[in-house]
């Protein structure tokens, strides 16, 4: 039975909250929906732990409620300065975010506990 495309948003929209809640702020800045498909195409951009500001595209297949990771791309600062200035997707504070990539960490090796 093929949902309508509020449902599926619905849908989708929890998906999003349950998965990647973690890393609001989020800014949805593309979306397509599929009705012959019960799905959605939509890019996210948020800033990522590791590698800083990402625009993200995912699938959310409704019929089968699976969130399908489509690919990503890093944003350049005027890109990000852009986006920021919208409403979010996902409300969310982020006092700082501490990279977690190899290159920003202050030591190449951990201690060793004694």
């Amino acid at each position: 039975m093929p949902s309508t495309q509020e449902q599926i948003k619905a849908l989708r929209d929890a998906k999003v909250r349950e998965t990647l809640g973690e890393l609001a702020p989020i800014w949805l800045v593309y979306e397509e929906f599929r009705p012959r498909e019960d799905a959605i195409i939509f890019n996210l951009v948020y800033n990522d732990p590791s590698y800083g500001w990402m625009n993200r595209r995912f699938k959310y297949d409704g019929f089968n409620d699976v969130l399908y990771h489509m690919g990503w791309r890093l944003l350049s600062e005027a890109e990000q300065l852009e986006i920021v200035e919208k409403e979010p997707y996902i409300d969310g504070e982020v006092a700082l975010h501490v990279k977690n990539a190899p290159q920003y960490r202050t030591s190449s090796s951990a201690p060793v506990p004694r």
